[in-house]
């Protein structure tokens, strides 16, 4: 029986409402219950409190061995546990001992040239262009783009805040004046969303982090605090009666750019993370320094922006091909 094929049970969905009811996205209540439930599958069905480090460590050396993971998915499935253990269940499982570690290499980023954001972007209109744009011209995961508040674009600037980006680090990174107009545009039409949802007698503002939303409690219905791309309609929030508008659903975005990359013949695989990769490529190939790209980025280790050096290089490490000097023989 797979991880994936494994039936819900009490025990995960009182995991999905603990992260739900911290505002976790998605996404990643898709992911932690996916590691957790793989680990749980490994063991036999037995309960994490009656595991500790030594379970632990088997699954991880399984993942590297027998599953051949990447060294950054059996880092993800790490850390997912660690949070099951040192959060939810408050029973820290303490310093791993041995374990195979995996030594898969990294697969190299999908970059697009210039002429192919261009015609990608071209392909794409309203909301949907303005996001692509975003992705590329900010370097942004989309969702962090997805989470974007009005009051996280500063115009007098030219960059967006990022608040709780991955690893809940914040950040500032660029924003393209081209941009300007097209944001004023969809700010707008926020403004007037906002004004008919105040109408609504049980309406009851956008989601504010909690310390937020007590100190400031009149701040919900205010424009700053209202997402940049809201969701269509309004959805009682999970776990609560409260009527909000959330921000729109971030597994369209893929969808979008695969519809663009479609019309636009565009043979590579692009997703919202190969707009992000293009952003960082071409900004090193612009002369930019790494250490910038790593902070406009929000890498903590300078190593991980160094994968997207690979473009500034001719050959294998630079080395000029001898073919190309047949000519001149």
């Amino acid at each position: 029986m797979s991880a994936a094929t494994a039936s819900n049970s009490p025990f995960l969905n009182s995991i999905a409402d603990y992260m739900a009811a911290r505002h976790y996205g998605k996404r990643t209540i898709r992911s932690y219950l996916y590691w957790i439930r793989y680990f749980i599958v490994f063991h036999q069905m037995r309960h994490p409190k009656e595991m500790g480090a030594t379970e632990v460590e088997l699954f991880l050396t399984h993942l590297a061995v027998t599953r051949k993971v990447s060294v950054s998915t059996q880092k993800v499935a790490l850390n997912e546990l660690a949070f099951l253990y040192n959060r939810v269940l408050e029973q820290p499982f303490g310093k791993l001992g041995e374990f195979n570690r995996s030594h898969k290499a990294r697969n190299l980023p999908v970059v697009l040239t210039r002429g192919e954001v261009s015609r990608l972007l071209q392909c794409m209109t309203g909301v949907s262009h303005l996001l692509a744009s975003l992705l590329y011209g900010s370097g942004l995961r989309r969702s962090e783009a997805i989470r974007l508040r009005v009051k996280d674009v500063d115009f007098d600037h030219q960059q967006l805040q990022i608040w709780n980006g991955k690893g809940r680090h914040h950040r500032l990174t660029t924003l393209a004046p081209e941009l300007s107009p097209l944001l004023q545009i969809q700010i707008e039409r926020v403004r007037m969303l906002l004004r008919e949802d105040s109408q609504h007698a049980q309406y009851a503002g956008v989601w504010m982090p909690n310390a937020l939303a007590r100190k400031y409690m009149d701040a919900s219905k205010t424009l700053g605090w209202q997402y940049l791309f809201p969701s269509s309609k309004l959805s009682l929030e999970p776990g609560t009666s409260l009527l909000r508008r959330h921000h729109a659903d971030e597994s369209n975005i893929n969808r979008m750019l695969r519809q663009a990359r479609q019309q636009a013949g565009i043979e590579k695989h692009v997703t919202s993370h190969t707009l992000r990769h293009s952003f960082a490529t071409h900004l090193l190939e612009s002369g930019a320094d790494i250490r910038t790209v790593q902070e406009q980025l929000g890498h903590q280790d300078v190593k991980t922006t160094e994968i997207y050096t690979h473009v500034l290089k001719r050959g294998a490490r630079g080395v000029r091909s001898p073919l190309s000097d047949l000519n001149n023989a």
